[in-house]
C-alpha cells in the first residue's frame, strides 16, 4: 500500500478532527482491536486531538483493485506521528511504529525463513508460508476471519515485520494451503515506515 508514498506530493490536506469523530474512532479501536481503554488512553491520550491526513491519489499495490488504479487512504497522526491509516472506510490499521509499542494489539500471523526477503519486498503473503514448520497460525479455536487485520511476524524475529489483512480465515489457509492468504497493507522499509512526522 506504501510502496510509493512521499508526503509532499500525496497528501492533500489535514484536518484536525472534530471531537465526535475522535470518539467514534476511540469506539472502533477499542472494538477493532485488542486494547482496553487504559491502553488506549497511553497510545492516544483524550487531550489530544487527532490530525487527519488525506492522501489523495496514492497509488496501491493491492489485489483488491486494479494495480495501477489510484485510491484514497487516511493517515490518523498524533502531533504529527502516523498513528493510525485507513483505506476508505476499511478497517483501521497501526503503523508498525505503533505496532512495535503495542505488539499485542493485533492478532499475530508468522511466516517461515524463506517468505521474509518476499515480505520485505511487499509481496503479499502465501499460505504456505504460513502453514510450514517455521510459520504460525492461531488455533481452530481462535480462528480468524478473512478481512482481519493481522501482524505479520518472520521466523526468528522478534519485531513484527509487517501488517496485513486475511483474505482467507486461517482455517481455510491451512485447508487450502496455496494461494494469498495475507494481503500486507504495510511492510518494515516501506514509505510509511520512513515517515516519522508528517
Amino acid at each position: 500500500m506504501f510502496k510509493k508514498f512521499s508526503p509532499s506530493t500525496d497528501v492533500s490536506g489535514q484536518t484536525i478532527l472534530k471531537s465526535s469523530v475522535q470518539r467514534s474512532i476511540r469506539s472502533s479501536l477499542l472494538a477493532q482491536f485488542n486494547i482496553d481503554a487504559e491502553t488506549l488512553e497511553q497510545i492516544w491520550p483524550k487531550k489530544e486531538p487527532l490530525t487527519l491526513v488525506k492522501c489523495q491519489e496514492l497509488g496501491l499495490h493491492l489485489t483488491l483493485v486494479d494495480e495501477h488504479s489510484r485510491e484514497h487512504i487516511s493517515i490518523y497522526a498524533l502531533q504529527g506521528e502516523p498513528l493510525l491509516f485507513q483505506h476508505f472506510d476499511g478497517p483501521f490499521y497501526p503503523t508498525l511504529r505503533l505496532l512495535h509499542k503495542y505488539p499485542d494489539i493485533l492478532p499475530m500471523v508468522k511466516v517461515d525463513r524463506g517468505a521474509i526477503r518476499f515480505l520485505l519486498a511487499g509481496a503479499h503473503m502465501m499460505c504456505p508460508g504460513m502453514t510450514s514448520a517455521g510459520g504460525y497460525l492461531p488455533p481452530p479455536e481462535q480462528e480468524l476471519k478473512a478481512g482481519t487485520p493481522v501482524t505479520i511476524h518472520a521466523e526468528g524475529k522478534t519485531h513484527a515485520a509487517a501488517i496485513g489483512l486475511t483474505k482467507l480465515s486461517t482455517e481455510q489457509m491451512r485447508k487450502v494451503n496455496k494461494g494469498i492468504g495475507v494481503e500486507v497493507v504495510s511492510y518494515l522499509g516501506d514509505d510509511l515506515w520512513s515517515v516519522q512526522k508528517i
